[in-house]
């Protein structure tokens, strides 16, 4: 455990970021199991439609911080690909 004042005002910011941070890649997971789940299952126009908040969970995410640019829009990019595909 932390001594010094700014190391035990560190830790509480860390604690409460981290649970942010999984509630945003908790919502980010659950988006992107639904379509793939829907997928799955053959129900394109149902998993087109959740893509919006696919897209909305993962750009909230990015714009947080907790996860990067990059991996956002390959995550969407491959999205979009798995639904052409099974088509």
């Amino acid at each position: 455990m932390p001594i010094i004042q700014s190391a035990k005002k560190a830790l509480r910011s860390s604690e409460k970021k981290r649970v942010y941070n999984i509630r945003r890649q908790k919502n980010v997971d659950e988006a992107l199991k639904t379509i793939k789940k829907l997928v799955a299952e053959k129900k394109i126009k149902e998993a087109t439609a959740h893509v919006s908040a696919a897209y909305k969970a993962l750009d909230k995410a990015t714009k947080a911080g907790t996860l990067k640019k990059g991996t956002a829009s390959r995550k969407k990019s491959r999205i979009v690909a798995l639904i052409k595909r099974s088509k």
